[in-house]
């Protein structure tokens, strides 16, 4: 996922201000964070999206944990990668659905309630170069039994291989030496919780959540798995025409829900704040769908949608939280245009109540 050290940039927002935009529509949004250098949008950006949600239902305003989630998150990836004898993906990347899987296994905590991030190896963030150099070579190896790497590839190697007793212990303890062990309690504005009733507090329905896509190798109104390195866990998406996707963006940000976005940042997308396509590109079902198959288009970063915005041209952006810190952007605000956000979206993550039961329907 994007880490702040490897943004591409463009030149064209250099010359825009944030001032030559309007807002049209602004949805409730908690303060910018920032991911420093780890591969945790995934992370910050649902979470994110989860206080914005606490904010529309009760009006509170929480600051909810990301070492927390990419602590429990990161030890499910590893007996992922063990159950499937090493053939899965370690990395730091994730997806939206990690994080509400999280929640309802374990629950969450605030931030207060584990260490600052990155306070553990020194850093003023979070700093995963060091984490994961000792955490990937670890869990590659008891995914493969204990098979040295020069046999690693070997199917008569793996399937000798015999699991390690213990290794979930060895793993845990290199998660928690440097993001932070987990609490099993906590205070909290008076009062003591664990994870999971803490959780539960916040007075959210954590299975009333969708994730909502578009492309064309699977069918419409349906659910499929997107087949997306980051997205190790087989959750669904449900499967819509791209013109129905952005008709439920539009809706949901007017009737003031925030959306969660994951999608591609690799072009035509800067440090400055602005996110646009150049003005003769039209976009098509079958070009997001190329763009996918040829890896123009890919799944490497997630952010919060929360409010639209118009040009002095008049045209159309999203107003989006990114999690780069109040440095970047508009002070870690950025603009999206409509074409864009078509182009370049992988899913959208979202409150069921934001979208209407006919919108999954296939119109006849």
């Amino acid at each position: 996922m994007k880490q702040i050290f490897i943004m591409l940039l463009t030149i064209f927002p250099l010359l825009v201000k944030a001032q030559d935009f309007v807002t049209v529509k602004e949805n409730l949004i908690t303060s910018v964070k920032d991911q420093y250098r780890s591969g945790t949008c995934w992370d910050f950006a649902t979470l994110a999206f989860i206080e914005s949600e606490i904010l529309r239902i009760s009006g509170k305003t929480y600051d909810l944990c990301e070492m927390f989630v990419a602590n429990k998150d990161y030890i499910d990836v590893a007996t992922h990668h063990v159950r499937m004898h090493g053939y899965s993906q370690i990395c730091e990347g994730g997806a939206a659905d990690d994080v509400f899987e999280v929640i309802k296994n374990y629950g969450i905590c605030p931030q207060e309630a584990m260490p600052k991030p990155g306070s553990l190896v020194g850093a003023k963030g979070a700093d995963f170069e060091e984490f994961m150099k000792v955490l990937k070579p670890k869990v590659k190896y008891y995914g493969v039994g204990g098979v040295t790497d020069c046999d690693a590839d070997s199917y008569d190697a793996r399937a000798k291989a015999e699991p390690i007793l213990g290794w979930k212990d060895s793993v845990q303890n290199i998660i928690d030496k440097y993001i932070g062990k987990c609490p099993e309690s906590f205070d909290y504005q008076g009062k003591t919780y664990t994870p999971k009733t803490f959780a539960a507090s916040l007075g959210i329905d954590w299975n009333n959540y969708i994730s909502l896509t578009s492309f064309t190798h699977h069918p419409f109104y349906e659910n499929f798995v997107i087949e997306a390195m980051h997205k190790w866990r087989p959750k669904p998406s449900f499967n819509l025409p791209i013109d129905n996707l952005m008709q439920i963006l539009d809706r949901a940000l007017e009737k003031g829900f925030c959306v969660c976005w994951g999608g591609d940042v690799t072009g035509n997308f800067s440090n400055y704040g602005i996110a646009k396509l150049p003005e003769n590109v039209v976009v098509s079902q079958e070009m997001r769908q190329k763009q996918w198959d040829n890896w123009t288009f890919t799944y490497d970063h997630v952010m919060l949608i929360f409010g639209i915005a118009k040009d002095k041209n008049g045209k159309k952006y999203y107003k989006v939280k990114n999690s780069w810190g109040e440095d970047y952007g508009y002070k870690g605000i950025w603009y999206m245009s409509e074409d864009f956000i078509k182009l370049n979206t992988t899913y959208l993550y979202l409150c069921k109540d934001a979208v209407k039961k006919k919108d999954l329907r296939e119109k006849k």
